[in-house]
């Protein structure tokens, strides 16, 4: 490996691990969102019309930094393009998809559970990435991967003494599905981005925008929730959601540069340890009780995305 892969590896890796801080945050902060008066008020479409304008913020917070930059018009071309058709259909199922079933997972699990079962999407993207995108894994790659299900799957066991009703299971399965989208998601934007007219944060701007106007076109109105989301937009839990929407698009922008420099396998597992910060963010801010189990879990996934992470792109 050469000094300018290298550097490549090793940016690719900071930023992946960045974003986990800014998505661990970030899910600290939606599971805020959801528990708010209003929002009480309407627990079944609750996580929808969170993870609406969430993902509605988010877009303007990068197209507008794109206007600044001067290359928001670049977007708009890239969507005329193969690539970005491609890009288009990674954010309908990272976006819609995958941010509804974990908003989901979020109201009828709480943020721990959602945060860690959901963190399996690492192996899913890597099994995918080795199918249809022909990134090679090495055996310390599908150990790390096999680690991860192990580590959710102890964070996912009810003990005896529980006493788990349907809608812990129903989160489970929410959390799952948030997974295996996410996981989609990192192989459709991976290949999406290996366009030469394609730039990571042109990427991020269409996975924003496809998952708003996907949203508000057809999921918002077909659920009759806007009443409930101009609600929300003009009580002080807002300012909250636009923060939230800050943080989302630091977090793709720095996760699908990642994805970009050393592909979906190292990426998404990198971009998992927002397991830990979620965790930390609440034992310090919440004050949250971790039990023992969950400790032993969330460390052995932490683990599995580490031998994931260390696999070099293409090894």
């Amino acid at each position: 490996m050469n000094v300018k892969r290298i550097k490549k590896a090793r940016m690719g890796t900071f930023l992946g691990e960045t974003s986990a801080i800014a998505w661990g945050i970030d899910t600290v902060i939606i599971g805020i969102i959801i528990a708010s008066t209003h929002f009480k008020q309407n627990v079944v479409f609750a996580p929808i019309i969170a993870a609406f304008m969430h993902d509605f913020f988010s877009a303007l917070w990068i197209s507008f930094f794109m206007i600044l930059k001067g290359e928001f018009i670049n977007v708009l071309k890239l969507l005329k393009t193969k690539s970005g058709a491609i890009l288009v259909f990674g954010g309908l199922s990272g976006g819609p998809l995958a941010m509804t079933f974990y908003f989901l997972s979020i109201q009828y699990v709480g943020v721990t559970y959602a945060a860690s079962i959901s963190s399996i999407f690492p192996g899913i993207g890597a099994l995918l990435a080795f199918i249809f995108l022909k990134e090679k894994a090495s055996r310390r790659t599908w150990f790390g991967v096999v680690l991860s299900i192990v580590g959710v799957s102890i964070l996912a066991y009810t003990p005896s003494e529980f006493n788990a009703d349907r809608h812990f299971y129903i989160g489970i399965l929410f959390a799952l599905g948030a997974a295996i989208f996410w996981g989609l998601e990192g192989v459709i934007s991976d290949w999406g981005m290996k366009g030469k007219e394609v730039v990571p944060l042109y990427a991020i701007n269409i996975r924003q925008m496809t998952s708003a106007l996907c949203y508000a076109i057809l999921i918002v109105p077909f659920i009759h929730g806007y009443s409930l989301a101009f609600q929300v937009a003009s009580s002080n839990i807002v300012w909250l959601i636009i923060i939230a929407g800050l943080l989302g698009t630091a977090n793709y922008s720095l996760y699908y540069t990642s994805i970009h420099l050393i592909g979906t396998a190292r990426g998404q597992s990198l971009n998992n340890t927002y397991v830990f910060w979620a965790i930390v963010t609440e034992i310090i801010f919440i004050g949250t009780p971790i039990s023992l189990q969950f400790a032993i879990g969330a460390v052995i996934v932490i683990l599995g995305s580490i031998l994931v992470s260390r696999t070099p792109k293409g090894k």
